[in-house]
């Protein structure tokens, strides 16, 4: 059988050497108004805590994950993250002190329905009480006083393991320096709750959950366990990646020995799955943990979320992937506007794969995803170091290129100081790296081109992934003191439209484009009769412009006044001599400014 690669390949229900533990010293009040005494929490670090105690981060785990986030060293037990944690890897334990704790309620060392009881002395099982997030990251934050931290670098985690960043940043607001969730939501959608509610059902219904006391008995509740993790991996798949694997041999499952049916490619690897997990996980955890899930919810509402989140004061960085439709982006999304609408520090971005919800814990994504995470915590402690330094103002004598914008310089004299920056389009991030050497009081960009938002993000850059048509109208009005569209114009397909958005999230707007009526331009056409393609703005081949129209200074003129937009001041460049031009510009110059309102 064609192999698909999987979070649970390489997991285990063997239990690494390096787990501690720490006892709470006093009783848990839940949530739900359910106590617990004798709480025990699982953990494992990895790395060095500095002196001053500011490098350290927590990795929260998905439902089924535990502690063992990474191997600490080759003879260990393989970790559930390596990919994304160890020496010289994203997150870097030669830089950073790691904590992963296993959660409450879980079975991999922490407390929860498998755990004795020591009022009764008897396993919980399902007198187990009720938890929520909020009890899992109450428990997390007492394992971070014991180890001597006031304040995390940062939290991140995937899944479950992103709600648990956002109860950090919501319920510990000061004591955490940056937020990253990965695959999440502020609530899991109805359709994704419908899924916990099956696998919830196949367990209490198998015939030896026996209300959920079956840990002295020979048969436990197997098959309901292992049919709630086939329904849940599933939902961790996404179309592409089950076609790309099992439609080349749907009908040529994989021999193993299984009550479950397996006639098809499909079903045998799922089987399988579901037999192996059995092995490793509890039934009771599982019922405890997803309920706790599905429990969650930080804003049903857009207006509840965005008050909800106006209680955190941490750098944010969001990533969903295209694929996942158990936690789709647009769920990511919602909680960026929020904090937009807050004006906090956020950056987002849909990584591409076909992964599906899977991505976050998957070798083959780790090259994008694991990379933004990198940036954003180099960012973090880089600010806490003061090694951030403003960009240098461009030379004025260096002639323009694609990668040497002239036109910064002009655009960042129409700016008023401490001024809050949107640029739409901005590309890799220069201009804004640019404008930080002038006084302004906050930038975000917008950038449809998932490479240039990785080199935003590794730059220390807010930007948001997303196409400009459907991101200004989420922006209110008078949002930002200044909007700019840099040698954007002629490549978006709306033009009134993002103008008229512009001056709505904007006090005032900056336009620049590259004039296709200069004269260079003028005499290709006409003396060779070809397409133009000159150096500057236009090296671009007829057949790979990213142009989808032509504009010209006048044509630009003609258009505002016929849609009343004021221009409150222009100005026309060679960009090659790097002067103003005023005598026919239309003509002479090959860009143009413009200040609108």
């Amino acid at each position: 059988m064609n192999k698909i690669n999987s979070s649970d390949d390489y997991r285990t229900d063997k239990f690494s050497n390096y787990i501690e533990e720490f006892k709470i010293p006093f009783t848990l009040d839940l949530d739900r108004g359910g106590k617990l005494n004798d709480v025990v929490i699982a953990y494992e670090t990895y790395g060095s805590l500095n002196e001053d105690k500011t490098n350290a981060i927590l990795i929260c785990h998905a439902i089924t994950g535990d502690s063992h986030v990474a191997k600490h060293n080759e003879k260990d037990l393989p970790g559930w993250w390596d990919a994304m944690v160890g020496p010289g890897k994203p997150i870097d334990t030669t830089k950073y002190f790691v904590v992963c704790s296993n959660i409450l309620g879980s079975c991999r060392g922490t407390t929860g329905p498998n755990s004795i009881n020591k009022e009764t002395g008897k396993f919980y099982g399902a007198e187990f009480p009720v938890i929520t997030i909020k009890d899992m990251v109450k428990v997390q934050n007492y394992l971070i006083e014991y180890l001597g931290i006031d304040k995390l670098l940062g939290v991140i985690g995937g899944s479950l393991g992103g709600f648990q960043c956002l109860e950090w940043a919501t319920e510990y607001p000061e004591k955490i320096k940056g937020c990253l969730p990965i695959a999440s939501s502020a609530r899991l959608t109805t359709q994704g709750l419908a899924f916990d509610v099956v696998a919830r059902n196949s367990i209490i219904s198998d015939p030896n959950f026996n209300f959920g006391n079956y840990y002295k008995k020979s048969k436990k509740p197997d098959v309901g366990l292992a049919l709630a993790r086939m329904l849940g991996h599933i939902t961790y798949l996404s179309r592409e990646s089950m076609n790309e694997k099992f439609e080349i041999d749907r009908n040529s499952p994989r021999e193993l020995s299984t009550s479950f049916e397996k006639k098809f490619s499909v079903g045998s690897y799922l089987a399988y799955q579901g037999e192996k997990f059995v092995e490793r996980f509890d039934a009771n955890s599982y019922i405890t943990l997803s309920t706790a899930l599905d429990l969650f919810d930080l804003g049903s509402t857009k207006d509840i979320l965005t008050e909800n989140l106006s209680k955190s004061l941490c750098d944010w960085l969001l990533i969903s992937f295209s694929s996942d439709w158990l936690y789709p982006a647009f769920q990511s999304i919602d909680i960026v506007e929020a904090l937009i609408s807050n004006s906090k520090k956020v950056s987002y971005c849909n990584v591409h794969s076909n992964s599906g919800h899977d991505a976050f814990l998957l070798n083959e994504d780790i090259e994008h995803y694991g990379q933004i995470a990198e940036s954003f915590f180099k960012n973090l402690i880089h600010l806490d170091n003061g090694e951030i330094k403003k960009a240098k103002v461009c030379d004025s004598k260096v002639n323009i290129g694609l990668n040497n914008r002239i036109d910064f310089q002009y655009i960042s004299n129409l700016i008023p100081n401490s001024s809050s920056i949107l640029d739409l389009g901005c590309e890799n991030g220069d201009l804004i790296e640019q404008l930080s050497s002038i006084d302004i009081s906050s930038a975000l960009g917008v950038e449809i081109n998932e490479s240039n938002v990785i080199s935003c993000i590794d730059k220390g850059i807010n930007v948001i992934h997303s196409d400009l048509d459907s991101r200004l109208e989420k922006f209110y009005d008078s949002q930002f003191d200044v909007a700019i569209l840099s040698q954007t114009l002629q490549s978006i397909k709306n033009v009134e439209k993002i103008l008229k958005e512009m001056t709505r999230v904007a006090k005032s707007s900056i336009i620049s484009f590259p004039n296709f009526a200069f004269k260079p331009m003028r005499d290709m056409f006409y003396n060779e009769g070809k397409a133009p393609k000159i150096s500057g703005w236009y090296g671009y081949n007829w057949y790979d412009t990213p142009n989808v129209r032509f504009p010209s200074i006048n044509d630009f003129l003609e258009f505002c006044e016929e849609k009343n937009i004021k221009i409150k001041k222009s100005l026309y460049l060679d960009t090659i001599k790097n002067k103003k031009i005023t005598d026919n510009p239309n003509l002479n110059a090959d860009s143009a400014i413009f200040l609108i309102s």
